[in-house]
């Protein structure tokens, strides 16, 4: 009785963990498209196209949102991607969540 009782609650539990950690793996590589896109941004003629070139190449998430923010000394790169929360009872409950990460590196001179 009491493991009938008991079943839904830690299935969810479990279900509730599973979407963390996917919500957190996303999110790791958000931050390494975020940092390789800054990377290729700072020593290319044109900023943008290497910075988006970059992350699509980094991850496999997608679409990608690549925002490039050029100063005199310094370039500035912004990943958003909008993760799709698909697990059961979990995903629906929580929605999408939006997955962001910001990176600024000096520019390299040419």
């Amino acid at each position: 009785m009491e493991f009938a009782v008991a079943l839904p609650v830690v299935a969810v539990v479990v279900l509730g963990i599973l979407q963390v950690v996917l919500i957190g793996r996303d999110q790791l590589a958000v931050e390494v498209a975020a940092r390789d896109a800054a990377r290729a941004a700072i020593v290319a003629a044109a900023p943008g196209a290497a910075a988006r070139s970059a992350a699509e190449r980094t991850t496999t998430l997608r679409p990608l949102d690549v925002r490039v923010t050029t100063g005199p000394t310094t370039v500035t790169v912004t990943v958003t991607y909008r993760n799709p929360t698909d697990v059961p009872l979990i995903g629906s409950a929580i929605g999408n969540v939006s997955l962001s990460a910001s990176v600024t590196m000096a520019r390299e001179p040419p």
